[in-house]
Order: structure tokens, then C-alpha cells, then sequence
């Protein structure tokens, strides 16, 4: 029996699609078998991240993109650009809403409104392409990924550790460092990257 040539590009891309998704899921968990934070945790923060991300979606989807949200060990690094200082308040009060948070970190820029609307075009052109930094400007995604080859090849560095963000050229760091030197480690990275301005740092105990 002859199978159409359209059935069978779409179960070639079906295939593709399945393994990319599979191979994600085996990479994000291997990444966390190596994280410093307990598992407890590990399964704690992923649920206040979908928590978050799903009262953001409930407010305005275009949140998703505007706004990134990071946990480590109940803590929250929020990261994007918003027009309206308005909406940031309820942002955090939506954020601010899960008990089980200990600190938030609020650093959400406030930019134009044609700023804004540029940057989500480009982060739904990214979302659209399957790329990693959803809401990030082609600049501040290149400084990220960028940032992210040097921390994985860097001596004494344990990359799995921390989350980081570049925004307006601006890279916010969360996570854990198992030593100062470490942590220096990390930010002379971060501020040596070509294209990189100022680096925050927000480390658990």
C-alpha cells in the first residue's frame, strides 16, 4: 500500500518533534541531578514557577513574554520590561500571592511602550523558532547564551547552580555558589562578556 507523501513528512516531523522534546526533558533532568538543591526543593520551585506563570497567563498571556521568572529554593528572580509601573505592582502582587516564597527579586525594567512591544514581537518570533529566551532581545539572547558556554567550561564553576538573564545588556544571576571564589568566578564571566553592562547577583545562603 502507497502511504501519500504529505502523511509521512508529517509523521517524519511528528518523530522530530517527539525526540527534540524527549531529548529536553533528559537534559533538564540530568542538569538537576547534578543541582546542589535538594529534590524537595527542586519540586517546590517548579511548582511555584507554574503557579506564577499560570496567574500571569490568566491576566494577560502577553505577560509570558514580557516578564521571566526564575526560582531557586523559594526564591524569585523576576527579569523583563514592562511600560507601565501599574502592571509591575500587580505583577508582584500576583507573584507575592504564594506562601511559600521567601524573598522576590523585582527586576523588571520599566522601558516605552514601542520598547515593549518591540521586544515581544522578537520574543514571539523566538518562541515561534524554538529557541530559548522567550522575551529576550537578539542582543541580550546572544550575551546569555553567550555567558552560558563560558560558566559550563569554566574550572570550578558548577553551571547547574544558577539562572541568569540578560536584559538591556544588564545580566541577573540566581542561584547557589559553593564558594566566594566561585562566585567571583561567575561574575568576572558575566562581566567580561562582550556586549554585557552591569551584573547583579542574587545567591541562596
Amino acid at each position: 500500500m502507497r502511504v501519500p507523501l504529505t502523511r509521512i513528512v508529517l509523521l517524519g516531523m511528528l518523530v522530530v518533534f517527539l525526540l527534540a522534546s524527549c531529548t529536553t526533558i533528559l537534559m533538564e533532568t540530568g542538569k538537576k541531578a547534578f543541582e546542589d538543591r535538594t529534590t524537595e526543593d527542586q519540586v517546590t520551585d517548579s511548582k511555584i514557577g507554574a503557579g506564577i506563570l499560570a496567574r500571569l497567563s490568566n491576566k494577560d498571556t502577553g505577560l509570558l513574554l514580557d516578564v521571566s521568572i526564575d526560582t531557586w529554593e523559594q526564591r524569585v528572580l523576576l527579569t523583563g520590561t514592562l511600560d507601565d509601573p501599574a502592571v509591575r505592582d500587580e505583577v508582584l502582587q500576583l507573584v507575592r500571592s504564594d506562601t511559600r516564597l521567601k524573598q522576590v527579586y523585582d527586576d523588571i525594567h520599566i522601558v516605552t511602550l514601542e520598547e515593549k512591544e518591540r521586544r515581544r514581537k522578537e520574543g514571539e518570533e523566538q518562541k515561534k523558532s524554538n529557541t530559548e529566551g522567550i522575551g529576550q532581545t537578539v542582543n541580550d539572547l546572544w550575551i546569555a547564551t553567550k555567558i552560558e558556554a563560558q560558566l559550563i567550561a569554566a574550572k570550578g564553576v558548577t553551571s547547574v547552580n544558577y539562572r541568569w538573564r540578560s536584559v538591556r545588556n544588564q545580566v541577573y544571576l540566581i542561584g547557589r555558589a559553593r564558594s566566594e571564589a566561585e562566585l567571583n568566578r561567575v561574575l568576572e564571566i558575566c562581566r567580561n562578556t562582550k556586549r554585557c553592562g552591569i551584573c547583579q547577583t542574587f545567591c541562596g545562603d
